[in-house]
This record gives C-alpha cells, sequence and structure tokens, in this order.
C-alpha cells in the first residue's frame, strides 16, 4: 500500500457532516417563497452562496443571508458514522487533506464551534470566499490540491452532489461519490466508485 504522494479532498456538507437535509427544508422554504421551481433546493447543491443569491431579488438578498446564518447557527452539523476514524488514519499515514465546501466562512465558524476536532484533523480547507468560479467548476479542488502540495491526478475527491462529483471529475482526481444526498445509481453515473459512507471504510478500501 503506496501513500507517498496521496492526497484526499473532502467536500462538507454530505459527505463528513449529516446537513444537507436541512438545507434543503432552508432553501426550499426559501425557494417555496420566492415562487422558484421545486426543484430548486436540489438544484444548487454545491454552488456558492453568492451563485445562490442571483436567483433571489437585489434587494433582498442581505435579508436572505441573515437568515441563513442564524439558521445555521442553530444546526447540529452532526458528523457521519466512521468519519474520525477515517481521519485519524489519513493522519497516521502522513496523508495530506483537505475540506472544499461551497459554504462561507461565517458558516464554517459555527460547524467548527461545534467540531473544533474537525477542523484539527485536516491540513487545508478551502471555502466559497476562496474561488471565483462556483462547482462544477474544478477551482477548488484544484486549489485544495496545490495548497496540500498534490498533483490533482493524486488525490481522491470525496462527494455528494452532482456538481461536486463533476468538478472532481474535471480537476483530474479519482472520485469517490457518497451516496447520502442523491441515489446511489445516480452517483454511480459519474464517481469513479461509490460507497454509502465511511463507517468501516478504510485507507485500504480507498487505494484499492
Amino acid at each position: 500500500m503506496t501513500t507517498r504522494n496521496t492526497g484526499v479532498l473532502f467536500d462538507l456538507d454530505g459527505v463528513l457532516v449529516d446537513s444537507e437535509g436541512e438545507y434543503s427544508v432552508f432553501w426550499g422554504g426559501m425557494g417555496d417563497r420566492y415562487g422558484l421551481p421545486s426543484s430548486f433546493s436540489a438544484d444548487i447543491k454545491g454552488t456558492t452562496l453568492g451563485e445562490i443569491l442571483q436567483s433571489f431579488p437585489e434587494a433582498d438578498r442581505e435579508g436572505i443571508v441573515s437568515e441563513l446564518h442564524h439558521f445555521e447557527d442553530n444546526m447540529l452539523y452532526p458528523v457521519y458514522p466512521g468519519v474520525m476514524d477515517f481521519l485519524n488514519e489519513l493522519k497516521a499515514n502522513n496523508i495530506p487533506s483537505a475540506i472544499v465546501t461551497s459554504s462561507d466562512d461565517v458558516k464554517m465558524g459555527f460547524l467548527f464551534r461545534r467540531h473544533p476536532e474537525l477542523k484539527e484533523m485536516v491540513d487545508v480547507i478551502v471555502t466559497g470566499s476562496m474561488v471565483t468560479k462556483s462547482k462544477p467548476d474544478p477551482e477548488g479542488y484544484l486549489t485544495a490540491a496545490r495548497l496540500i502540495g498534490r498533483d490533482p491526478a493524486d488525490c481522491f475527491v470525496f462527494e455528494d452532489s452532482m456538481q461536486g462529483l463533476e468538478a472532481g471529475r474535471r480537476s483530474g482526481a479519482t472520485v469517490i461519490g457518497i451516496a447520502t444526498t442523491n441515489p446511489r445509481e445516480k452517483v454511480e453515473r459519474i464517481a469513479h466508485r461509490t460507497i454509502g459512507g465511511f463507517d468501516g471504510f478504510s485507507l485500504k478500501d480507498m487505494l484499492g
């Protein structure tokens, strides 16, 4: 098992923390309020807040952001089973890792207040404020690979959203899809491999 040049890049919501359902409630309700398509909350997964806000009247965007941050401040962000075990295994084998998320810095502050251990277990965090192009553009993953000192071709990307899976593919990384947010058969169309989650998942499984 060789890991010398390996890097691991994680999406956040729906991959490390079980929060996509809560976001669907928030954005689904907001979409209903503004008469947006019923698929709105699913269509925006993996995109930055700035892009999401383009769907709303400019005069209302500041208020929507305020509502969102209040909502996020009260979220629990449960970490999926097996995540910390896998992150610990990466650390033990000196494999650098990064979180690549479309979330803003305010939300990340809420998350790390609840789970400071999660921040300590990764080497780099790329947020929506650090990129100019949202997923499915690969910019976030290319940035993360550069920051951890790895060639994207030597990286594994863990993703759950369609936009994120496509971003991982475009980066040149090996994409492991997590069938949490979307059905397994849908994830399998884009991912190189698909798993149900990290419970029982090991470094050997990733490299195999």
